[in-house]
């Protein structure tokens, strides 16, 4: 798999969403994957008491995990939560916010981003049209996502070259195409400007 993917200048900057328990040669697993495939960052939805298992693993094979909030309810739908669950760990144990589901749970994205600072190794780039649990994703920029706001503060905070930075689009199943395509380059046009100053 390596080979084919050198071949084409592609790597895999991150794998997931993956569940952690205390099992830690279970959780082993996944982080030897990692290693083998180059992946610098797995996103995951780790159990409460994973946390020592994972802070030994991240530090073995120096791969981050990115905790995955999953909307309102979950275990770490809150940023300040998430945060509690990491205090004392590894700073390689750290965050993959999906931007949609803060934007379900109320929670302003940007400030996420500062909130999770240099412990934010993933960003799902996502807008829904309501702040509320069931609501109706749209197109980047035309919800509650303030797309310059976000890449502004990626900026400030330094998120990390090697991190995950993807667009998740749901909506238009059938025929999704055109939709990516005006996500992507509302996108680009905001990292653009922003990179312009």
């Amino acid at each position: 798999m390596n080979a084919k993917l050198s071949q084409r200048d592609i790597s895999i900057s991150a794998h997931g969403v993956e569940s952690f328990s205390s099992d830690h040669q279970a959780n082993e697993t996944f982080f030897k994957f990692a290693k083998k495939a180059g992946i610098r960052n797995i996103s995951a939805n780790p159990q409460p008491d994973s946390f020592e298992s994972l802070n030994r693993l991240v530090a073995q094979y120096n791969i981050r995990i990115a905790i995955h909030n999953h909307g309102p309810g979950a275990l770490y739908d809150s940023p300040l939560d998430g945060l509690k669950a990491v205090a004392g760990y590894d700073k390689r144990i750290g965050f993959c916010a999906d931007l949609g589901h803060y934007i379900r749970s109320g929670v302003d994205p940007v400030e996420v981003v500062y909130q999770l600072g240099d412990r934010l190794y993933g960003i799902h780039l996502k807008d829904f049209a309501e702040q509320k649990k069931n609501t109706k994703g749209v197109i980047l920029g035309r919800g509650h996502l303030d797309l310059d706001g976000v890449f502004k503060a990626l900026k400030k905070i330094g998120f990390p070259a090697d991190g995950a930075l993807s667009l998740e689009y749901e909506e238009n199943p059938e025929n999704p195409m055109d939709d990516i395509r005006a996500c992507l380059q509302v996108a680009a046009e905001s990292a653009q400007r922003v990179a312009r100053g």
